[in-house]
Order: structure tokens, then C-alpha cells, then sequence
């Protein structure tokens, strides 16, 4: 097993771990909105996210790679806190806003990161770009709702 795959698998698994992280937060949030206008929003945010961890299997597999099976410690405290910061907040869903919008740009920059490695087989750069390109044109989206808000 060469390390070029060793690595690319590493990568992809990190944004898997992410994914699932962005997967669960999402529907966290959705549980914690009344609003149906965001609920809709982070529904469809979740089931995206789900679909963009099928896609990073599927790539993942196609390298004879293994991926991960649960999101991180670090998304399952951050979804512990948004639960604690909704029970006290004025304006709830202002703050998952605000939290969406945080983790989507960060996201970006996850994904900008990996694209950077010019090792990367074609068809991990062209499903990469294209979630990237999706979770910018809904951080837009995420923004303009909490002009909203």
C-alpha cells in the first residue's frame, strides 16, 4: 500500500468525520428551531451533508481505504453546547445562525486545504469542488437568513 493512499484516505476520512459532524449539528439544530422556514433549512442541510459523507465513502472505497464510522468529540461537544446555549439564549435561532455560519466557513477552509494537494486524483478533486462550491453558495444562504432572523 503505497502512502500517496495512505494519505488521500486520511484526508477524506478527516473531512468524513467532519461531514458527519456538520450531518448531526444540522439536524441538532433543526430539533431546536420552531421556525419552519429554518427547520426546512437545516433539514436539508443534514440530508446534504448525509449525502456528501456517501460520496467520501464511495471515494474512500474506491482506494481500498477503510473510512471512519462516528463524527468527533469535538462535533458531539459542540452540539452539547449549542443544546446549552439555545436553553439560555434571548434568540435562539439567531445563535444556530450564527453557529451555522461559523462551521460552514469553516468547512470551506477544511475543503481548501485538502483541494490544495496536487495529488489528488481527478474524481476526489471534482466531488471535493463541488461540495465546496455548495457549502459556499449556502453559507451565502446561512447569511442572508439571519438578516432575517
Amino acid at each position: 500500500m503505497s502512502t500517496y493512499t495512505e494519505t488521500i484516505s486520511e484526508k477524506l476520512n478527516d473531512l468524513l468525520e467532519k461531514t458527519y459532524d456538520a450531518e448531526k449539528g444540522y439536524k441538532k439544530a433543526s430539533d431546536n428551531t420552531d421556525n419552519p422556514y429554518l427547520k426546512s433549512f437545516f433539514d436539508k442541510k443534514s440530508a446534504e451533508r448525509h449525502t456528501y459523507g456517501q460520496e467520501l465513502k464511495s471515494e474512500i472505497t474506491n482506494f481500498g481505504q477503510k473510512w471512519e464510522k462516528d463524527g468527533s468529540v469535538t462535533g458531539a461537544l459542540h452540539r452539547t453546547w449549542m443544546d446549552v446555549k439555545s436553553l439560555f439564549s434571548a434568540d435562539d435561532d439567531e445563535a444556530m445562525l450564527e453557529e451555522a455560519i461559523r462551521g460552514e466557513k469553516a468547512s470551506v477552509e477544511e475543503y481548501r486545504d485538502v483541494l490544495s494537494d496536487t495529488s489528488l486524483p481527478h474524481s476526489t478533486a471534482t466531488i471535493l469542488t463541488q461540495q465546496m462550491n455548495q457549502i459556499q453558495a449556502d453559507l451565502n444562504q446561512v447569511k442572508r437568513l439571519e438578516d432575517l432572523s
